[in-house]
């Protein structure tokens, strides 16, 4: 099957969008870890097993899962697009910042915390792009979804190189007008996770520690409860870098607190020597450092 490689007529795009659709299994995981559509990956595909003349996958309703000739095709595959990795790599360790980095992170540690502090980067590196990969779902660094990654808790991932940068402290908060209410006698209603949300630490904490309590606004962003305890709807538990700060809310002594959450940088080993890869990792270890305060404390 090698040899059939090396002698057809071969589009490098068609075997990248092979190789991603052999990783991920599904066309709807392919598109959005490429940002193109359906069409677009199912196109390359196709256009694919028309060159070699074989079928590359079986088309199941679970997903794409490869054939014995799709198998034999993804080992040759891998050493083409390892071999473009390394001359990739070559090329990157110029001296000259520029390019583009990709950072997977959550949204709540995106919107409420990293955007409003990344002016540094561009100011320094002004040649360099830098891309923010929102995501619920955890990204894939070894498939190279994403460059880099700042991830909740210990990682599990094997062959990352992983640095711990920060912690993050939760507080219960409300506006100044609900805590006057609960100070009067109301029962305190509580704005928490929907039920989508069971993989997030936070919201099974709260599920345990009060599952009998009213909730009076659920969602799965943590931005969007801060805003929800803005409007009165309820105590909210919130990490103190998104709320210790806000004026229009107050913290409140409200029982025990959960455990202060790590937040890793994770990195592939190929990129670690890049320079402009290297450019970004350094300024996010020194950003955390500095706003420690504000992470753990609410100062």
């Amino acid at each position: 099957m090698s040899d059939r490689i090396r002698s057809a007529a071969l589009n490098w795009e068609d075997l990248r969008y092979f190789i991603a659709l052999a990783r991920h299994g599904s066309l709807s995981a392919v598109a959005r870890a490429l940002r193109v559509n359906h069409a677009t990956v199912a196109r390359h595909v196709a256009s694919l097993e028309r060159t070699l003349s074989q079928a590359l996958f079986e088309r199941r309703a679970d997903g794409y899962i490869l054939t014995s000739d799709g198998r034999a095709v993804l080992e040759a595959a891998n050493l083409m697009d390892e071999a473009a990795l390394a001359v990739e790599r070559h090329c990157d360790r110029s001296d000259e910042l520029k390019g583009r980095v990709r950072l997977t992170l959550a949204r709540v540690l995106a919107d409420g915390f990293l955007i409003d502090r990344l002016g540094g980067v561009h100011e320094r590196y002004p040649s360099l792009d830098l891309e923010l990969i929102i995501e619920s779902k955890v990204l894939s660094l070894a498939n190279r979804e994403a460059d880099v990654a700042l991830r909740f808790g210990r990682p599990v991932d094997s062959g990352l190189v992983a640095r711990r940068v920060a912690r993050i402290g939760f507080a219960f908060y409300a506006s100044p007008k609900y805590r006057d209410r609960i100070a009067g006698g109301e029962t305190p209603a509580l704005i928490g996770y929907d039920e989508d949300s069971a993989f997030i630490a936070e919201a099974t904490w709260m599920a345990r520690r009060f599952g009998d309590a009213r909730f009076s606004f659920r969602s799965n962003s943590q931005v969007s409860q801060a805003a929800a305890a803005r409007a009165g709807f309820g105590v909210a538990l919130l990490p103190r870098y998104l709320a210790g700060s806000d004026a229009r809310l107050v913290e409140l002594s409200f029982g025990e607190l959960p455990a202060d959450r790590d937040i890793w940088l994770l990195i592939r080993p190929d990129l670690t020597k890049i320079p402009r890869v290297k450019a970004v990792t350094d300024f996010l270890i020194d950003l955390f450092w500095r706003e420690t305060k504000l992470l753990v404390g609410g100062g």
